[in-house]
């Protein structure tokens, strides 16, 4: 295995960027947004930087108004996944599916047929799909609530690594003068009859190469976090607090320990967002050419869809009062809407700033500046355990990730905390091979 001293970086691809406005850039890939070669030259670039993974977010339904964004139109994942498999050599691949609207037997075989196509190296990027309007693409109108979805959940994740674990690691023993291609004694049936599920097994395919692909977790509720204690190997999360995001690894690491797992059986990879340039006026002028492009009147849409919470009555230069905002709201429940309005207070916002805040990155960290104060968070944070890498959210693609390996990369190796790992990506990412 790898150092886990070592800085992990997954590449989170949207597929014009991170910034809802970037697809407006000139020589944005908008028109490309459905052509594999544009994801392979991503992918290959990301492969030849030494990138740890890509990763692809997807749900079940059209979340966005595509009337002035592109974010919610994309392909399928896992088809994806495997196009870029055969286009590189060493780069993670992971990608998005629902346990709660999905089979697992139907999940297991995408996730292990990608493990064995790219030689180790795919991912599955769990999610319970908090849109409640994915309900009406499956038959019905009842989206079932966080605790149901996280009980399916719970017994999904059992399903899918019983089906992985069905084939011992040496059951084919292809011996062509005995006429014996597997030992029938080490492929057996998992005979699961649950809550939500009823499976038979066993797998048609034989264990992959990692054994159990990478396993990524990305709710930061109570119950997701404790979901992701038990099962997860990487968590995705919103931080922009660098002694909270301290907090949330230290909690995910307990809770880990305390599932019967070891203290580091599992890695926090906050996301940032990088604005960077050979000067911090070049920095700034890339950032506000983007902001300047958002539509105000759709991100008072969004984040009234997202929080409820509905600033059109409001002039876009007004101040928010973030006290009277708070006591209106209270805790939403859902964490997406919850750190919209903890940014408004963070300092004084008026709504064309919080709808530039949210548009730039959703609600994750965005840094802005030269290299040295890019790699400068960076190095703190990780040196700090307030992290143990990095989900990369370029505001825009191509160009964004392009000037990260450019500027950023090559100072957080000349810093000792980042290097070109091999291996498979569990190995990679230090984490052990389930066997």
């Amino acid at each position: 295995m790898q150092s886990r001293r070592r800085l992990a970086l997954f590449l989170f691809v949207v597929p014009t960027g991170h910034h809802e406005a970037s697809w407006r850039l000139p020589h944005s890939p908008a028109e490309r947004m459905y052509d594999l070669d544009y994801y392979i030259d991503l992918a290959r670039a990301a492969d030849l930087a030494g990138i740890d993974a890509v990763f692809f977010a997807d749900a079940p339904a059209l979340r966005t108004r595509v009337e002035h964004n592109t974010g919610g139109s994309v392909l399928e994942p896992f088809t994806l996944l495997a196009a870029l498999a055969s286009a590189t050599s060493t780069l993670g691949l992971i990608g998005t599916a629902s346990t709660t609207y999905a089979e697992p037997y139907n999940v297991a075989r995408l996730v292990s047929s990608l493990d064995h196509l790219s030689r180790g190296r795919a991912g599955w990027n769990v999610v319970t799909t908090a849109f409640a309007g994915a309900a009406a693409n499956f038959g019905t109108t009842a989206h079932p609530d966080r605790p149901t979805r996280y009980a399916r959940a719970e017994e999904f994740l059992q399903v899918v690594k019983g089906l992985w674990d069905s084939w011992a690691p040496d059951a084919i023993r292809c011996d062509r003068a005995t006429g014996v291609y597997a030992d029938r004694s080490l492929v057996r049936p998992i005979d699961h009859d649950g809550e939500d599920f009823h499976v038979a097994g066993p797998f048609q395919s034989a264990r992959s190469p990692q054994g159990h692909p990478l396993i990524v977790q990305a709710g930061a509720s109570e119950p997701g976090r404790a979901f992701a204690a038990r099962h997860a190997d990487v968590v995705f999360s919103v931080q922009r607090d660098r002694d909270r995001a301290a907090r949330f690894r230290t909690g995910l690491r307990a809770a880990a320990a305390a599932a019967g797992r070891g203290p580091e059986a599992l890695l926090s990879l906050p996301g940032i967002s990088v604005h960077v340039a050979s000067t911090s006026a070049e920095a700034r002028s890339k950032q506000r050419e983007l902001d300047e492009l958002v539509i105000p009147e759709h991100g008072i849409d969004q984040i009234r869809a997202v929080t409820g919470v509905d600033l059109s009555g409001l002039g876009l230069d007004e101040v928010i009062d973030h006290a009277a905002l708070r006591e209106r709201h209270g805790p939403t429940g859902m964490t997406r809407a919850d750190e919209i309005l903890a940014m408004v207070e963070d300092g004084p916002c008026t709504v064309r700033g919080l709808v530039r805040r949210v548009a730039g990155a959703r609600t994750h960290r965005v840094v802005v500046g030269p290299p040295e104060v890019v790699a400068d968070t960076m190095e703190t944070w990780f040196r700090s355990g307030a992290c143990d890498g990095f989900n990369l959210l370029p505001p825009t693609l191509p160009g964004g990730f392009h000037d990260f390996v450019e500027f950023v990369l090559p100072e957080l190796a000349r810093r000792g905390i980042w290097h070109r790992s091999q291996g498979m990506l569990r190995e990679r990412l230090g984490l052990p091979l389930v066997r």
